[in-house]
């Protein structure tokens, strides 16, 4: 979205909805015991009858999300069949767009007039807070130019708040999240008071759960250790919340671009993982030289050649770049022959040569699907080679200069 926020210029606006979940409407009986302060005298032992839902209550989530789409159904608004968090209205003269996370709003449209319609009918329908140019999202800072021509995405407050939540503030800086060829299992070093001294510090579930940004496979790779984590592992973790530090000014930049094309990466690290030989894989895709989705994850079974977790892989990639594509066309945005770049040629051949039946029943007819999409061209599969696979950056360690050539090239850049 905020890379098609700097291609249009659209404006983009933050609203809040006060108390959501108390506007939803309840279906069913609901009774709740008197609460703290308002209990009726000679009649301790009757409850209440709800006839609004409360945060707390299971149900509330979802009659929040029905009252809401239900009010902008009403507005003669559509709600997106590939992203339920996005409603847009194709007026006569410019699309509006509304994106909902809960009860965060973004308002996004190129003409003011129309999103100050929305606002104020928004507005009259629940107790709703303004808040203007849109700055700062689900712990995100958006910043703009002068010319609402660039896009700047940072998360230097929020990583802040978690170096000084994990007492991480004064930490040595270090370049790259995880050294070159860093190798991590289960049983690398036995438990130590040591280890209990550092957790105390840093708790090791809590800080693993407070940080993505570009170091998820760093990340994914020290999460498979919560059950049982060792000194090992928690100086990974230690030296992730380091990289942050070093790194705190860096976000991803979507400036306006004539080259506004739709593409992916994906890439798999065969057999990584040394405690259970099973590969990890991940994937990106980009909106022109922009990042737009990132994908990184061990995958389920062992692979038994680099053909197949590749194959594999570039299914998820697809599936990804169709939905975006898919979602785009809610903006009017329309692609053909979606191209995937894969480093390995028996995987693509495998994608684009049918003939290849007797090799391949041992993957899941699921994963064909890639094969059926290439063959209706709805995508096409290309060789990258590996010195130009960006997708490296979420599969494996990476050395100093070579992390720091795809972290630019990725469009992860320092705020000066």
């Amino acid at each position: 979205m905020l890379a098609l926020v700097a291609q249009f210029n659209w404006e983009l606006k933050k609203m809040d909805v006060k108390t959501a979940f108390l506007h939803g409407e309840l279906e069913e009986k609901i009774y709740m015991r008197q609460p703290e302060g308002f209990v009726v005298i000679r009649k301790t032992d009757h409850v209440c009858l709800l006839k609004k839902s409360l945060y707390g209550l299971k149900q509330s989530p979802r009659q929040w999300n029905k009252k809401f789409d239900e009010c902008m159904l009403s507005l003669k608004f559509k709600r997106s069949s590939y992203d339920h968090c996005l409603y847009f209205k194709e007026n006569a003269y410019v699309p509006v767009f509304l994106l909902i996370y809960v009860d965060d709003m973004l308002l996004i449209s190129s003409c003011i007039k129309s999103i100050e319609y929305v606002k104020n009918y928004l507005s009259a329908k629940f107790d709703m807070k303004y808040l203007g140019d849109a700055n700062r999202i689900l712990g995100m800072n958006i910043v703009r130019d002068s010319e609402n021509s660039i896009v700047f995405l940072n998360q230097i407050s929020y990583v802040e708040k978690i170096l000084s939540k994990f007492s991480m503030s004064t930490a040595k800086p270090v370049n790259v999240p995880l050294a070159a060829h860093f190798v991590l299992s289960k049983e690398q070093s036995p438990k130590t008071e040591h280890d209990l001294s550092c957790m105390k510090n840093v708790p090791y579930s809590n800080a693993i759960g407070s940080v993505i940004l570009n170091i998820l496979h760093a990340v994914c790779l020290s999460a498979c250790f919560q059950s049982n984590p060792k000194e090992s592992h928690m100086s990974i973790v230690k030296r992730i919340f380091r990289y942050l530090k070093d790194t705190i000014q860096y976000g991803l930049f979507y400036p306006k671009n004539e080259k506004f094309s739709l593409q992916g990466y994906s890439d798999s690290d065969y057999a990584g993982n040394i405690d259970d030989r099973k590969s990890t894989s991940g994937s990106c895709q980009f909106l022109g030289d922009f990042l737009v989705s990132w994908f990184s994850k061990k995958q389920n079974c062992v692979s038994l050649s680099t053909a197949e977790v590749e194959y594999i892989f570039a299914v998820f990639c697809c599936i990804q770049l169709l939905w975006i594509k898919q979602t785009l066309a809610n903006y009017k945005c329309s692609f053909e022959n979606v191209p995937i770049f894969c480093d390995n040629m028996s995987a693509i051949n495998i994608a684009q040569n049918p003939a290849h039946h007797n090799r391949t029943k041992h993957i899941e007819i699921r994963h064909h699907f890639l094969r059926d999409c290439v063959s209706k061209r709805k995508t096409e599969i290309y060789f990258v080679p590996s010195q130009d696979q960006l997708t490296d950056i979420f599969t494996k360690p990476l050395s100093a200069k070579s992390f720091a050539s795809i972290r630019a090239r990725l469009g992860i850049m320092h705020t000066e």
